[in-house]
């Protein structure tokens, strides 16, 4: 059973949510809250898999709770629903730690599919977060400034995770390293272990900030 939190100041939102998802099998609506600070509040007892956050909310917002969540509650993985596709917001959930970011006007079955793939540790992200992130992506320069936590990777851990960075699949990594793409998985498991960071979204994030 994936247990869900809905965090949004908006009730309506929060029923119509709670509606939709009571009739899906497998997953159980187990709180609601208005904004960041409640939902902070009700983890203890609700203790969710994943949590729906609202971007924009009094009190907590949504990147702040996300952020509080991955450091207090890592548990927790959290898909941001907003009517916001804007950097500030996509880019500061992602580096918080969220696990998704889709916009409200997306399907009941994305929404139900992305639940399910976050509760298993998957990276969900609506076509409008993807494009953003993919043209920042592309924005980076070639030369990568220093981030934090790159003096505890060797010179191919660091090269790999550059490559990341830029792009690069591990079948084209292993290409250009002349290494097997199960070398680059184990690298790039490395890394992130490394740094703290959950997946490949959260590495080219944390090397492409400025």
């Amino acid at each position: 059973m994936i247990r869900v939190l809905l965090v949004d100041d908006q009730e309506l939102m929060r029923q119509g949510l709670r509606k939709l998802l009571e009739i899906e099998e497998g997953v159980e609506v187990v709180g609601e809250a208005g904004d960041g600070s409640a939902a902070l509040a009700m983890i203890p007892e609700a203790r969710p898999d994943v949590a729906l956050v609202d971007a924009r909310m009094p009190r907590m917002d949504g990147v702040e709770l996300i952020a509080r969540l991955s450091a207090e509650h890592p548990s927790v993985a959290a898909i941001v629903l907003s009517t916001f596709d804007e950097d500030e917001y996509i880019f500061g959930a992602l580096r918080g730690g969220a696990v998704g970011y889709l916009l409200k006007d997306c399907s009941p079955d994305e929404l139900v599919a992305a639940i399910r793939r976050a509760s298993r540790g998957e990276t969900v992200l609506g076509s409008p977060a993807a494009a953003r992130l993919v043209a920042h992506l592309r924005q980076a320069p070639v030369e990568f400034r220093g981030f934090r936590g790159q003096d505890l990777l060797s010179a191919r851990e660091l090269e790999v995770a550059r490559m990341v960075a830029a792009g690069a699949s591990n079948r084209e990594i292993a290409a250009r390293l002349f290494i097997t793409e199960g070398t680059v998985k184990n690298h790039v498991s490395s890394v992130l272990r490394k740094l703290g960071l959950r997946d490949r979204t959260q590495l080219a994030l944390h090397l492409t900030e400025r």
